[in-house]
């Protein structure tokens, strides 16, 4: 008020007054001097209060009365031009506040006369407004005397009048209201004592209300009688009144001071008592009213509703309800029981219109709709109101497309059917705009066949109302088509947006604020601080509580009628946004309800966009059976009316932008998507990707329906699990549109994101997203059964989705995801399991290479877990999964072996569990694996699997599938077992520290432990693995594995053997070595002796393998060579064990039954391993192995510290030189042996299995055909030559016993036969005399003996005999080879090469050689007592009697010729021993048998042959000659020492020779040579040389001589007479060459016997004899006419002796002889 007050102001204010006063001074002149008179003092007056006063507007004010009076009486003239004047000074005044409250009511009182006076009315009410507006001095008379004077002048008959006073009406009413609030903000810090107003019932109880209050409340309550048509209290002096203008003046008085209402007891008496019974009194004839029904058959009219009226009483609801709603809860119950009732389709269309307009008010306000729930809905017995809302609006829209609005022009349908009431039109261009085939360009909702236009009626979120602001219309205006629906529609759309948006408001505080006050709790330090934030947070859940239930009261109460609604207006929406909002809602509410936990309608809503997503009609049994979708078959009871929820149409002018097959088991046609389709499709995407979290179990329903859809719409999964567009692969093909096309990386995208952003949700909602996959899939799968059609992947490309963006926590979805997985690995269709396998498998890539926290090395349990799935995949059979879990593992060996750690195991355990049927490539890309795995990973493993490796590439061997593969996992049992020996040291302390690990577990327990070769250490327990897994191997029926293995078994051993602890040795000899040889010998002598044609393929298979037996001969030899070698190199260890010396005998035994083995290969490898053990010949030399890797040459130390033997007190040592080893053999005195223990039990053992082999090898077996196996010479030959190192170990316990049976195996090994197609190797050809290396062993092994013998003591000499006659034995071979059974031999020259015959070895030159030993040995031993005693030398001669007497029958002539000079030479050492021993009579019994060897031999019956030669012959008979002159010299001269017998046959004998008779066989020419001319003189001359020597013991044999003597004179005599004869007889032809040969000898004879009879001592000759002698003499004279020359000079030398006897006799001779 500055401004009026200021000096400046009041100066003017003054001013003016006078000016104004002088105006009307000067005005009323002429004719209203009272009225001048009154002006001009009002001048004094007012210079008067000027001059005196200092405060000069309040002395103005006080003296306000006189002051205006002259104004007043101004406008009294009735003057026109003096009143205006009048009105503006009163105005001026007025705005001066200069107006004293008697001034004002003079003024109103002047005012009234004038508006009575129809005078200035525009001027009275600017007046009025300006006197009651500058100041409050007007009051109660006054003020309703000054408003009154506005109504009335409201209803003057001028327009522009009335519109001016009903505006200040308007502003007065308004004044008197602000007046109020202006006065109880004055006094609101005075605290007043409410006077208790007793039973509020009389409406002047106003004493209580200050001044302004009080003119509020009787104004207030006038306007209400006024409405009612009664009589006003307080305004007196109205004259007329409307409705329409009183509820408008209510309708503001409500809404612009709500508080004045709110806080005085009075006012809302007048509320309660006063306006709400008005109004619904007022609505009575909407109520009554029915549109349609005949106004006849009512008795009272019924009075029609009054559109201004009942549009203002709607505006008033609305008030009342927005702004007392808590004050008037029972009558808002009323009014919104009526709105509901207006929407009714039997109402006039525009009061419908203006109930959803109303309705609308209400469902912006969701605080409002919360408290109506709370009243209503919430109270046992009250009306569901906020049901009743929602639930009329679904009916009106639904009633809006089944009856088309009367009175507006109806569409109707084709058919031209009227619809009810209104009259029929034809469809008019109401909005239709008939563009082809009923395409509309505005945006609609069209409905079988109602076509309803989207008009666009408010801003989103306002409920800015059209007919409810049409306060000048008296008549109901013409309502466009498509508004109430529009208004309807917002309405939905505002009260979802509007609940959603509150409840989630309080959701999220409460959340939060629990969680504040709980963390503080938690961490709040004092005790008592505790206990009030306890208490604070308790409030806050019982608030949380209370909340809770309203919120799902409101959610309950509303949902139904929403979704029947909405679902409708999505099925008619033909425009995109209308669309897009009613799926929005529905969204909204999907995603309310799943934050609240209300399944049921949270699943209809979901429902109800999966239903918009899909075809109409279209069968996905998830949508039509669980409880959520019984509700499109469900009605509703709305305000007592049935509404059927009408389920959706297919005839929608939707554009159709794809079509593709539906996802069934047969599929029937095509199906067809639209837009709308393809929207409601992202709105579920949208749904499940930002409400994820709350969907819970209908995840089902969004994923069933997502996969139909992604299905329709042909996109196929790819890596990761991803869906890109791709073709369908059988029935038509999918068809899209390029909208839909450029649309489908987007949908795809989005449904990769929905699924990405699982990883924000709860580990609850987690898994029921993956329990809602899991069952998609097993539909998918149960549709896929039975078919190889494509299957649906959806489920488990998503699943993978899911667990690789969730891998930060993926073990709790780890077990469900990947159990489902594995059995989709299992379903038939291939297709699916691929894909299955394909999904499992990456995530466990994924889930080894994710960077865990805490990383898998430190989280052991977590790495099982994830590695486990794929142990699992080994349960399945298919092998495109068996392979798709290989090469996962050979990615993760790849990009984690480094890391696996525990998870090695499991690894392995894949690969081992590939089974022999599973096809190459399945093992093929195994074996990849192990093959990785050992050449990269094995240090990396922990040692306690390096077993598994064992035993799986073990596995890998025995896989009969792939040759190749089987013998390269031998390969890498070789290298793993090189790794075990390189890495010796490490992986045994790590194994030692598991197992002390391990045993303290199991002592925990109180188990066992329990592992293979337990008691073994356990790096030890490994290598036995390694050897068990070998040993399996070498019984492979395969020969190239058995070979391979073998040889690698026994290199590892060898190799690495001596890292085993020493006890160890014990379960490699029993469990390994002699388990493989038990199983090699069986599976040998079992193994089928058919031929195999060729071996796989087109390879040859070589003679000597082509019988499944003689390949297991090869195992046999390959194993038992393998046994043996360990046990000769590492003897030192073996021997210290306890059990060696069984061992040993078990290892004699196998090599017993090899030797015995049917078979040449088994039989001589087991000598050969015979030998080696008996250190006999080395092992076999790294260059001779085949194909094993070199083994590593462990240098066998040559000291081994202090293992002694037992009883040995000194370290053994241990000399492998080979050299050595030999030279032993070689030398001739036994080996010195250093390195071996002298057990002689194990050498007997070995002695004894020797015998045995040898005895049952050589024995002849009793029947022959073709099959007979008989023992090959190598064979033969080996075992002879393992006797003399055998028998250098047993020597000093050899008896004549053992040596018996020596003699027998010898015997019969020399034998033994060959066959005829072995026959060209053996020997070399007949007439070679060569010795085979059987023979050579044979004589060796004597050799050994007899050497041995001879530096034994004297016990072992009696032996000589035995070899003797072993010897001799042989020797008798050469004439009569021995007989092999009852077998028949041919001799070489007749066998034929390849025929299976027997041929008989040339024995001529091993007897030839055994004589010559039996000749070194007799020389060497004849004075041996045994020699002696044993006839050994009578044995000899009888021996050698055979070859000599058939002499040229011999096989061979060398043999006789060997006999004779073998026969000198013994005798030569002999008779001297003989004639020793004469007097014992040992040798009595050999003089005869020499006497008839000598016979036997000089004149033997056999013939020479006819092609002897003449050199020859004359050899030969040197020979003869050589014989006698033994006997002239050895024998004859000490013929006292000899048998008498004998000397008189060697007499004989020579005799015989002397004279020696003609052959009749001889040529002529030959006949001088052939008739031995020197062995005869020989015999002559030793006989003479005998007879006449003085050595003559006995007169016998002087007269055997003499016998002799005379025999052969009278011989001569009588062939001299016959030559004679015959040559007289023969004349002049000569004789035949013989008889002169003859002849001729005699002569020699002649002149032979007279030399010796010369040289002898005359008294040793007979006389007798020179009788006979000089006898000759004539006879030889009578032979001198002989022709021959030959014989003259024979002759001549003949006659030329006789001159000694040319002598005069002596007398005394004479005289003696007488």
């Amino acid at each position: 008020m500055s401004g009026t007050n200021s000096p400046e102001a009041v100066k003017k204010l003054l001013e003016n007054m006078q000016s104004d006063l002088r105006a009307l001074s000067l005005e009323c002149k002429k004719k209203f001097p009272p009225v001048k008179e009154a002006a001009e003092s009002g001048i004094i007056k007012v210079k008067t209060i000027a001059a005196r006063n200092t405060e000069i507007l309040a002395a103005l004010k006080e003296n306000s009365s006189e002051v205006v009076q002259p104004f007043l009486m101004g406008c009294g003239t009735k003057e026109p031009k003096i009143t205006q004047l009048c009105l503006a000074a009163i105005q001026r005044l007025m705005s001066h506040e200069v107006v004293s409250e008697t001034a004002a009511g003079n003024i109103i009182n002047m005012l009234w006369q004038l508006m009575e006076n129809s005078l200035e009315e525009l001027k009275l009410l600017q007046t009025v407004l300006v006197l009651l507006t500058t100041n409050t001095v007007v009051h109660d008379e006054a003020l309703s005397k000054a408003i009154v004077l506005c109504f009335r002048l409201h209803f003057t008959k001028d327009n522009i009048t009335n519109n001016t006073a009903a505006a200040t009406v308007r502003q007065v009413v308004t004044v008197v209201f602000e007046r109020m609030v202006a006065e109880d903000e004055r006094h609101r810090d005075v605290v007043e004592q409410p006077v208790l107003v007793q039973g509020n019932s009389n409406r002047r109880s106003v004493s209580t209300l200050k001044p302004c209050a009080k003119d509020a409340y009787m104004l207030f309550q006038d306007l209400c009688q006024l409405v009612n048509a009664d009589a006003p209290y307080w305004l007196v002096g109205m004259t007329e009144m409307t409705r329409t203008f009183g509820l408008e003046l209510l309708e503001s008085v409500l809404n612009d001071f709500p508080q004045v209402f709110l806080q005085h007891q009075e006012f809302s008496f007048l509320l309660k008592e006063r306006v709400c019974p008005l109004v619904i009194k007022l609505f009575s004839p909407n109520i009554k009213f029915r549109q349609g029904s005949s106004t006849s058959s009512s008795p009272a009219p019924v009075e029609k509703p009054y559109f201004p009226i009942c549009m203002r009483l709607l505006r008033v609801v609305s008030v009342l309800i927005k702004q007392f709603y808590s004050l008037l809860v029972t009558e808002c119950e009323i009014f919104l029981s009526l709105l509901v009732k207006f929407l009714d389709a039997d109402k006039p269309q525009w009061l419908r219109a203006v109930a959803v307009e109303s309705i609308h008010r209400l469902c912006v306000q969701p605080q409002l709709l919360r408290s109506f729930c709370q009243s209503y809905d919430m109270k046992q017995h009250s009306t569901k109101v906020f049901r009743d809302i929602v639930n009329a609006l679904g009916s009106f829209i639904q009633s809006l497309f089944l009856v088309p609005p009367t009175g507006n022009p109806a569409t109707t349908n084709q058919a031209g059917n009227s619809n009810s009431g209104g009259p029929v039109s034809a469809p008019a261009n109401s909005g239709m705009l008939g563009i082809g085939g009923g395409v509309t360009l505005l945006p609609a909702f069209e409905y079988r066949g109602t076509w309803i236009p989207i008009l666009t009626v408010t801003v989103q979120g306002s409920a800015k109302a059209t007919y409810l602001e049409m306060l000048d219309k008296v008549e109901p205006p013409t309502i466009p088509e498509g508004y109430a629906m529009s208004v309807a529609f917002h309405c939905l759309l505002d009260l979802v947006r509007g609940i959603t948006s509150m409840i989630e408001g309080e959701l999220g505080e409460v959340e939060t604020e629990c969680q504040t006050t709980t963390t503080e709790a938690v961490s709040s330090p004092t005790q008592s601080s505790e206990r009030q934030e306890l208490q604070s947070t308790s409030d806050q859940m019982d608030k949380a509580i209370v909340s809770r239930a309203v919120w799902e009261e409101m959610v309950n109460a509303c949902w139904c009628g929403l979704l029947a609604a909405l679902s409708l207006l999505l099925d008619a929406s033909t425009d995109e946004a209308a669309t897009e909002n009613i799926l929005k809602a529905e969204l909204t509410m999907a995603a309310l309800c799943g934050r609240l936990g209300l399944v049921t309608s949270r699943d209809a809503f979901i429902t109800a966009i999966c239903k918009g997503s899909l075809p109409p009609h279209y069968a996905l049994t998830v949508l039509n059976t669980t409880t959520a979708a019984t509700l499109s078959n469900k009605s509703y009871s709305i305000q007592g009316q049935s509404v059927m929820m009408i389920s959706p149409s297919s005839e929608s002018h939707q554009q159709v932008v794809a079509v593709g097959q539906p996802l069934a088991v047969q599929p029937q046609g095509t199906v067809m998507l639209t837009s709308k389709n393809i929207q409601c499709m992202r709105t579920l995407l949208n749904l499940a990707h930002c409400h994820g979290a709350v969907l819970g179990t209908s995840w089902q329903l969004v994923l069933a329906t997502l996969q139909h859809l992604v299905w329709i719409l042909g996109l196929k999964p790819s890596s990761g699990g991803a869906l890109k567009p791709g073709r369908a692969v059988e029935g038509p093909s999918t068809v899209l549109t390029t909208a839909v096309m450029t649309d489908l990386p987007v949908i795809s995208n989005i449904l990769s994101r929905l699924f990405e952003s699982s990883q924000y949700l709860d580990d609850v909602s987690l898994h029921h997203l993956i329990n809602a996959l899991c069952s998609l899939s097993l539909e998918a799968m149960d549709m896929a059964y039975g078919n190889n059609k494509e299957p649906s992947l959806f489920a488990v490309a998503k699943l993978l989705e899911t667990g690789l963006v969730n891998m930060h926590r993926i073990e709790i979805l780890w077990r469900p995801l990947t159990g489902h997985l594995l059995e989709v690995c299992q379903h038939p269709n291939s297709r699916m399991r691929e894909w299955g396998a394909e999904a499992l498998t990456s995530l466990i890539k994924a889930g080894l290479t994710f960077n865990h926290d805490p990383p898998l090395s430190q989280n052991q349990r977590l790495q099982l877990l994830l590695l486990n799935p794929l142990k699992e995949m080994s349960s399945v059979n298919h092998p495109d999964i068996r392979l798709k879990q290989l090469e996962c593992v050979l990615q993760i060996l790849q990009s984690q072996g480094d890391s696996l750690g525990p998870g090695w195991p499991l690894v392995l355990g894949v690969m081992g569990a590939i089974r022999n049927d599973q096809g190459e490539s399945l093992i093929r890309t195994a074996f990849q694996c192990l093959q990785l795995v050992v050449t990269d990973f094995l240090p990396t493993m922990p040692c306690t699997c390096l077993q598994i490796v064992v035993d799986v590439a073990g596995s890998f061997g025995l896989h009969n599938q792939e040759l190749n593969i089987s013998l390269t996992s031998i390969g890498l049992l070789w290298n793993i077992s090189d790794y075990f020996f390189q890495r010796g040291e490490t992986i045994e302390k790590e194994l030692n520290n598991e197992e002390a690990a391990q045993q303290k577990q199991a002592e925990e327990k109180g188990v066992v432990l329990n592992r293979p070769f337990h008691p073994a250490p356990p790096f030890d327990c490994l290598w036995l693995c390694l050897y068990a897994k070998l040993g399996e191997l070498c019984v492979d029926p395969r020969p190239a594995v058995r070979k391979s293995a073998g040889q690698t078994l026994f290199s590892t051993i060898g190799a690495h053997g001596t890292l085993l602890q020493h006890s160890t040795w014990h379960t490699v000899i029993w469990k390994v070595l002699f388990h493989l040889l038990d199983r090699v010998r069986e599976s040998s002598t079992t193994a089928d002796k058919e031929k195999i044609e060729s071996g796989g393929g087109n390879i040859l298979i070589h003679h000597s393998r082509d019988t499944a037996e003689k390949q297991w001969a090869e195992t046999w030899v390959l194993t038992l060579a393998g046994v043996a070698r360990i046990f000769n190199t590492r003897r030192y260890l073996l021997q210290p064990l306890g059990d060696f010396s069984r061992a040993w005998d078990v290892l004699l035994d196998h090599i017993q039954s090899a030797a015995l083995s049917k078979n040449n290969e088994v039989s001589l490898a087991a000598l050969k391993s015979f030998q080696e053990i008996l250190q006999i010949v080395t092992p076999v030399r790294d260059s001779d192995k085949p194909e094993t890797p070199p083994a590593v040459n462990v240098p066998v130390p040559v000291l081994l510290g202090s293992i002694s033997g037992p009883g040995l007190n000194r370290p053994f040592f241990r000399t492998d030189s080979i050299g050595e080893r030999l030279g032993r053999y070689s030398s001739s005195e036994p080996p010195i042996v250093t390195d071996e223990l002298e057990d002689l039990n194990l050498w007997w053992a070995a002695w004894n299995t020797w015998y045995r082999v040898g005895s049952e090898s050589t024995k002849p077996p009793i029947t022959f055909d073709k099959l007979t196996f008989i023992p090959s010479q190598p064979f033969l030959t080996a075992l002879i030559q393992i006797f003399p190192a055998l028998y250098q170990h047993i020597k000093t316990g050899f008896n004549m016993d053992d040596l018996q049976k020596l003699g027998v195996i010898l015997h019969s090994a020399v034998s033994v036969p060959i066959s005829s197609d072995a026959s060209p190797f053996i020997l070399p050809s007949y007439t070679e005399a060569v010795l085979t290396s059987l023979q050579e062993a044979v004589l060796t092994a004597l050799d050994v003996l007899q050497k041995a013998i001879c530096i034994g003591p004297e016990n072992m000499q009696i032996m000589y005999p035995a070899i003797f006659d072993q010897l001799l034995a042989f020797v008798e071979f050469s004439c009569k080879p021995p007989q092999y059974g009852q077998l028949e031999t041919k001799h070489i020259a007749n066998a034929k090469y390849n025929q299976a015959e027997w041929v008989a070895l040339n024995y001529v030159p091993f007897a030839e050689r055994s004589l010559e030993v039996v000749v070194d040995l007799y020389q060497k031993t004849a004075c041996h007592k045994a020699v002696v005693n044993e006839k050994v030398l009578q044995n000899i001669i009888k021996t050698l009697r055979v070859p000599l007497s058939l002499k040229y029958s011999c096989p061979s002539e060398s043999t006789w010729k060997l006999a004779v000079s073998s026969l000198l030479k013994v005798l030569s050492i002999g008779l001297p021993v003989a004639r020793q021993h004469a007097s014992s009579g040992k040798f009595d019994s050999m003089w005869p048998e020499l006497a008839n060897t000598f016979e036997d031999f000089l004149f033997t019956k056999s013939i020479p042959p006819d092609n002897l030669s003449i050199q020859e012959f004359q050899r030969n008979e040197s020979i003869d000659v050589e014989v006698v002159q033994l006997i002239s010299t050895e024998i004859l001269p000490y013929a006292n020492f000899i048998p008498k017998e004998f000397v008189g046959q060697i007499m004989t004998m020579l005799n015989k020779g002397s004279i020696h008779s003609q052959s009749s066989s001889f040529t002529e020419a030959e006949i001088d040579i052939r008739l031995r001319e020197e062995f005869s003189k020989m015999c002559f001359e030793t006989l003479l040389q005998f007879s006449f020597s003085n050595k003559v013991t006995t007169p016998q044999e002087g007269y055997i001589s003499r016998m002799a003597l005379s025999v052969l004179l009278k011989r001569s005599q009588d062939v001299l007479h016959r030559y004679i004869e015959d040559e007289r007889l023969s004349g002049k032809c000569p004789l035949p060459r013989q008889q002169v040969t003859e002849i001729i000898f005699v002569l020699k004879a002649v002149s032979t016997l007279i030399d010796s009879l010369k040289k002898t001592q005359p008294e040793n000759v007979d006389g007798n004899t020179w009788a006979q002698v000089i006898a000759l003499y004539p006879t030889l004279v009578e032979c001198i006419t002989c022709s021959s020359s030959e014989v003259c000079s024979a002759l001549k030398e003949a006659l030329v002796p006789f001159k000694d006897f040319m002598q005069p006799p002596a007398s005394k001779v004479q005289n003696g002889e007488s």
